[in-house]
């Protein structure tokens, strides 16, 4: 892992944050067959899958911890090392929700009620997409660095950001959307599935906002 992230310092400062992002996304991206295993009541596949995102957020863990070993005291560069820990701290936690979905979804053995089961799939969808595109807005910081954080480069990043940010509001909308069917059918269920089924929601949404607050914190670099 050093000799790796070596190297991506050699090519770019911020390889390595960029790096770890696409790892962190990869982690979320894994939401899509976990919710839909659930749905369809896949115990093996929801394990599975629940394994290989532990995997994917340790490995997201180990690239974190070499680069905050390794990035330098002094870059030279238009941010201090603090922002790009900043900005790394924040998109670790797009791994560690997914993570904490999948753990809960096992740990309870969780089935999703049946008024659920789409919702519940729309729902991850639209936080992965938020992933997604907080990886886009990162994958532009080489040419902001390299400009100076001036020019054409600026204003692209700006436009993501702002897609990024509708992506969220969009998440936001669908789980109030899958809050309020949950609402109207949890008396007919155990209380205790309900409690464990709030968190579940509550986890998947952090997930987005994680990815937005990845944004957030590039805008205040771009307006420095």
């Amino acid at each position: 892992m050093t000799n790796v992230v070596s190297r991506i310092f050699g090519t770019s400062p911020v390889k390595p944050l960029q790096v770890h992002m696409a790892k962190a996304v990869e982690c979320a991206e894994q939401l899509h067959k976990l919710i839909r295993f659930v749905v369809a009541d896949d115990d093996e596949g929801v394990k599975k899958t629940r394994e290989h995102i532990t995997e994917l957020e340790h490995e997201a863990d180990a690239l974190k911890k070499e680069l905050r070993l390794h990035l330098p005291n002094s870059l030279f560069l238009p941010v201090a090392r603090a922002d790009l820990l900043s900005v790394l701290r924040i998109q670790d936690n797009i791994a560690n929700k997914t993570k904490d979905v999948a753990g809960l979804i096992v740990g309870r053995r969780m089935k999703f009620p049946e008024p659920l089961a789409g919702p519940m799939s729309e729902f991850a969808d639209k936080s992965v997409d938020a992933a997604r595109q907080a990886q886009k807005t990162v994958g532009e910081l080489d040419d902001l660095f390299e400009t100076g954080f001036r020019g054409r480069v600026v204003e692209v990043t700006k436009s993501l950001i702002h897609e990024l940010d509708r992506i969220e509001n969009e998440t936001d909308r669908i789980q109030i959307d899958v809050r309020g069917i949950l609402f109207g059918i949890e008396k007919d269920l155990p209380p205790v599935d309900v409690m464990f089924l709030y968190r579940v929601i509550e986890l998947i949404g952090d997930v987005a906002d994680a990815a937005q607050r990845v944004g957030s914190r590039l805008q205040l670099l771009l307006a420095r």
